[in-house]
């Protein structure tokens, strides 16, 4: 599901436009151009457009420029539960670490994330990858940068001051200066991010699903999750079903190898109504599925640590066999071709 497809709660444009207003901008400044009013910012049942905020930040990356690097982490931090609504109620409500990753991605469009959030485990880690949009560098560095720090805040506020991060990497090479100081990162990451990386990521121990959270409430949870799925399908009305398929797919943990009966559960339809959705828009369960466990195939081969059945048993194949048939109809390559031509491209 991509996020131009989703509208959105005003809340992450006026913590924009409040981290702005702190720096001597005005509010009129910061909204030129976005269609939004002060008023909008202000009313919790108004919905606005991916663009709409996408101006309001383009606006103040403009003004506050050059003093503009790290700015992204420095946002981030405004970015607590309490600003997602009930999807961030439904996190700190959960049993465990595990149960509120899992929500959270089940539920990722309700957020205000313009990067691809993909979840993994490698080894005994748990690894979140942010996949910036195709926009101008110094915006898409922006909300890299935020979304990172959003979340890592998220990882914090859900499991309590003991929680800490294994790795935190960075694509980008360039110094972090500005605002964002290397203390303050350091401060909100637990250490120094790896720049130069192949990929943007954040990783925990594995250890840290299991854990039992503080604010745990079975009711709460349940009814964060109801209010969600209510949002998540008057939202998809608009995006299709096939997108929110391809945002399943994409990020929740194990769904790779489900049924597209465990899918309609997940989408709260019927099998039979799912399926006829995806004919009406032109492709079937059994096609995005190939087109999700080729592309993490493909993510999956750059890892040399990682052997050709481990890939194989992740992506839920029975046996190597039967994945390096599969990867040859998605690719025309066997997967050892693949990993060897593309031996240097994982940093």
């Amino acid at each position: 599901m991509n996020v131009w497809d989703f509208t959105r709660s005003p809340a992450s444009a006026r913590l924009l436009v409040d981290f702005g207003i702190e720096r001597g901008l005005s509010a009129p400044h910061l909204l030129a151009g976005s269609g939004l009013s002060v008023q909008q910012l202000g009313d919790p049942n108004a919905e606005i457009t991916a663009e709409q905020e996408l101006r309001v930040t383009a606006n103040l990356l403009r003004a506050l420029k050059p003093a503009s690097a790290g700015l992204g982490f420095e946002v981030g931090t405004r970015y607590h539960f309490s600003a997602y609504g009930m999807w961030g109620y439904g996190l700190v409500a959960s049993a465990t670490a595990g149960d509120a990753l899992a929500l959270a991605l089940r539920f990722l469009p309700l957020t205000y994330a313009y990067t691809t959030i993909t979840y993994r485990e490698e080894g005994t880690l748990c690894v979140l990858t942010f996949t910036e949009p195709d926009l101008a560098a110094e915006l898409k560095q922006f909300l890299v940068e935020r979304d990172m720090a959003a979340a890592a805040l998220l990882l914090k506020e859900i499991s309590g001051a003991a929680f800490s991060l294994a790795r935190v990497t960075l694509k980008t090479k360039r110094t972090l200066v500005g605002p964002a100081s290397s203390e303050s990162i350091r401060a909100l990451f637990g250490r120094h991010p790896e720049g130069g990386a192949r990929v943007n990521s954040l990783a925990f121990d594995r250890s840290f699903l299991s854990q039992k959270l503080p604010h745990a409430d079975p009711i709460t949870v349940s009814m964060c999750e109801q209010l969600c799925q209510r949002l998540m399908e008057s939202r998809r009305a608009r995006a299709g079903a096939a997108a929110t398929v391809r945002q399943y797919l994409n990020a929740a943990p194990g769904s790779l190898s489900s049924t597209l009966e465990d899918m309609a559960r997940m989408m709260n339809l019927s099998p039979r109504t799912l399926k006829r959705r995806l004919q009406e828009e032109g492709t079937t369960y059994t096609a995005l599925q190939a087109d999700a466990r080729g592309s993490v195939a493909k993510e999956l081969l750059l890892d040399r640590n990682l052997t050709l059945a481990e890939i194989a048993a992740r992506l839920g194949f029975s046996d190597l066999s039967t994945f390096s048939q599969a990867f040859k109809r998605w690719t025309g390559m066997a997967p050892s071709v693949f990993r060897n031509r593309n031996a240097g491209d994982r940093a």
